[in-house]
């Protein structure tokens, strides 16, 4: 397959080079989504825990997924295995590894202090292990970082506010608070309160909307929860008027394509609406949502909606660029990173 690329061809090795070089930021990833079938065998070993596959083919066999909730149905038996400050280590440097192999400079990953709370692992364990990761990853691979904590929102807001209470110790070691888990039935207006908390606290906000749910999903994480940023948000193309927002805006839409696709949000990748979202100007970003799950890093997803939907070089360049604008970086960091592209743009 060829690509064109200004007044010359542009092959697929080309374009994976240009893609991979473009720094970027990744945005939307759960870090509990990085655990490899291989690495929760191992883990599993390490702790004496019996999984319910034979081997690691079988688990991975497993990963056919036809909605959200079967995705997080596997995703929560996963978390199981991770128990120690060592594990949170392990899971999250061979992300940073995997993020860096694609050329991304920046990464901002969730967590979900609930699931490992209700196993009775102490988020002092859970940071301590994150942390030192992350901060191994700058000091070798180069990686900034942020962290966001997400409450599972099929549970409720005081469970919710709980949690909130269990992480301001903690406060040093992140910068915002998310949502995230099933939608459907549980709108953003079910933790006005504690989102309101969070914010007073000093935090920024985030949170998926409108992946599953409807465009009034969004509305809400915009007004009651009044987000920096939606993640997913591909729903909004069913509200004309929520585009027209979203685009006056600039509100980031942490966009995961190969997640889309796997949970049947779109039938195919060449249904996407990633590309028609750009073209109204919509802040439109890239990221792999839970990889290992998933099937695709940060690169697979940028090169699968450049290929399916033929997006041109301009159009990645695009995309890394709104990465950097969304990111929680400081305006000064931006504008280095802004640089960078052009640098790698026309260098």
């Amino acid at each position: 397959m060829f690509f064109i690329m200004e007044e010359k061809i542009m092959t697929d090795t080309d374009i994976v080079s240009f893609v991979r070089a473009l720094p970027k930021a990744e945005l939307h990833l759960h870090i509990e989504g990085t655990l490899e079938p291989e690495m929760t065998f191992a883990l599993a070993a390490k702790h004496g825990i019996q999984l319910p596959y034979a081997n690691v083919a079988a688990l991975r066999s497993a990963y056919n997924f036809s909605n959200l909730q079967s995705f997080l149905d596997i995703y929560y038996q996963g978390v199981q295995v991770l128990i120690d400050a060592d594990d949170f280590f392990q899971l999250t440097y061979a992300y940073l590894q995997h993020a860096h192999a694609d050329g991304v400079i920046h990464v901002e990953i969730f967590f979900d202090p609930q699931s490992h709370l209700e196993r009775g692992i102490p988020l002092s364990v859970v940071f301590e292990g994150i942390n030192r990761a992350l901060a191994k990853g700058e000091a070798e691979l180069g990686i900034t970082y942020r962290v966001i904590p997400c409450f599972l929102r099929h549970l409720s807001e005081e469970a919710a506010m709980q949690t909130l209470e269990a992480l301001l110790p903690y406060r040093e070691y992140f910068c915002a608070v998310g949502l995230d888990s099933s939608e459907n039935g549980h709108p953003p207006s079910k933790f006005s309160n504690v989102f309101a908390r969070v914010r007073a606290e000093g935090f920024l906000t985030v949170a998926h909307a409108g992946e599953e749910g409807p465009p009034s999903y969004i509305w809400e994480a915009l007004d009651d929860l009044k987000v920096s940023r939606i993640d997913h948000g591909v729903g909004c193309e069913a509200d004309e008027k929520l585009c027209q927002r979203l685009a006056q805006e600039r509100m980031p839409l942490t966009v995961c394509p190969v997640s889309n696709i796997k949970l049947a949000v779109f039938d195919r990748m060449e249904s996407h609406n990633l590309k028609r979202l750009l073209q109204r100007g919509l802040c439109v970003t890239v990221s792999s949502d839970d990889p290992a799950y998933f099937g695709g890093y940060a690169l697979d997803n940028l090169l699968a909606v450049q290929q399916a939907l033929d997006l041109t070089r301009d159009d990645m360049m695009t995309l890394a660029r709104n990465s950097i604008e969304a990111s929680f970086l400081s305006e000064t960091d931006k504008q280095g990173w802004q640089r960078k592209i052009d640098a790698c743009v026309h260098g």
